[in-house]
């Protein structure tokens, strides 16, 4: 391991808090968490997958928003983590990957990185003055060095930095009893529907997050061996009451070994979870910091290869299912713009174009 895979993995950890700031301010407990990123870290380092877990702030909306009661979001977790278990041991993804096709697959990458740069705007209008020190020091890094790593990293701890001067602080406060306590869940048509609701998300999600950390890697990411992984993870913090942890488009998979840093960051998140450290460090580390990693990642380093892949691949009509597939995925998610590609393509063999 190098020095440049120990940034890489605290980088990404400084990326994490405010999401896990977000799961502590929906009512997930911070504790059980922990044990989520140590079932990560053990599956990548079995299975030296380079595609990692940590908080992901739409899985936690989405979690934290569906269902009357804590007791309701947590069942629905835990049966999509069933459900999405059996979809990966079964291989059913990397099926799904093969046959969407490289055209749909890239235009979900593709919008994917639209969405981020979005995401990222977004983020920097909320809080202007550690949004624009992200992103123009995470710009200006990008275009020194190249290097994701060295761009999240100095992105985010300039920005903080910022912050910091500025005195704003978060209000979030840590749940009341933090600890791991065994959670009695339960069963009903309402929670299968908000499981799946959570499933095709994260259908969608791993495709997309998995593909664009093997690009960045330069190594092949099975789909179904992350999705085991993360709904194993989302399983076990479930039923101690916490909060769901997905793929992520990750920094460490532009280390100089990708597996080795990822397994470190997700050791990382789960001492600072056990230690109930997570409120008192994310009071430094605001959301708005990440926003120059997501603009570059996305506007520089995911759609301009995606998007000419989809949009010139394959025959003349392929144009049409990559365009369709990156703006659906752009304004919606990767789950709803593969299926608007898949939607495309059969219009086009049923009626021509």
């Amino acid at each position: 391991m190098e020095w440049k895979d120990i940034i890489a993995a605290l980088s990404v950890v400084l990326n994490g808090l405010p999401q896990g700031l977000l799961a502590l301010s929906l009512g997930f407990a911070s504790v059980p968490t922990a044990l989520a990123f140590l079932v990560g870290a053990a599956g990548n380092a079995v299975t030296g997958s380079v595609a990692v877990v940590s908080y992901q702030a739409e899985t936690i909306t989405l979690a934290g928003t569906i269902g009357k009661s804590m007791k309701e979001r947590l069942s629905m977790i835990f049966v999509g983590g069933i459900i999405m278990t059996i979809i990966g041991l079964f291989g059913f993804l990397e099926k799904i990957v093969e046959f969407i096709g490289p055209v749909i697959t890239n235009g979900m990458m593709a919008g994917v990185g639209i969405m981020l740069a979005r995401v990222s705007w977004d983020m920097a209008r909320n809080n202007m003055a550690v949004g624009i020190s992200s992103m123009a020091s995470g710009l200006l890094t990008y275009f020194l060095t190249k290097d994701l790593v060295y761009t999240v990293t100095v992105s985010v701890i300039l920005s903080s930095a910022v912050s910091y001067f500025l005195k704003q602080g978060s209000p979030i406060q840590p749940v009341a009893n933090d600890r791991l306590v065994l959670q009695k869940l339960t069963f009903s048509p309402a929670i299968l529907r908000g499981a799946m609701a959570m499933v095709c998300l994260n259908i969608g999600a791993n495709i997309a997050f998995g593909q664009i950390n093997g690009e960045i890697a330069k190594a092949d990411v099975n789909i179904d061996t992350l999705s085991v992984i993360s709904s194993v993870a989302d399983m076990v913090s479930a039923l101690f009451g916490g909060a769901p942890v997905e793929a992520i488009i990750s920094a460490t998979s532009g280390a100089p070994h990708p597996v080795a840093s990822g397994v470190l960051m997700m050791v990382l998140m789960a001492a600072i979870l056990f230690a109930g450290l997570l409120p008192k460090i994310g009071r430094f580390i605001p959301s708005e910091s990440i926003s120059g990693f997501l603009f570059v990642l996305g506007a520089i380093v995911t759609v301009p290869g995606n998007a000419t892949a989809a949009l010139t691949g394959g025959d003349a009509s392929s144009g049409l299912v990559g365009g369709m597939t990156m703006v659906v995925t752009a304004i919606s998610d990767p789950f709803f713009g593969m299926l608007a590609g898949l939607l495309m393509r059969a219009l086009i063999s049923l009626f021509g174009m």
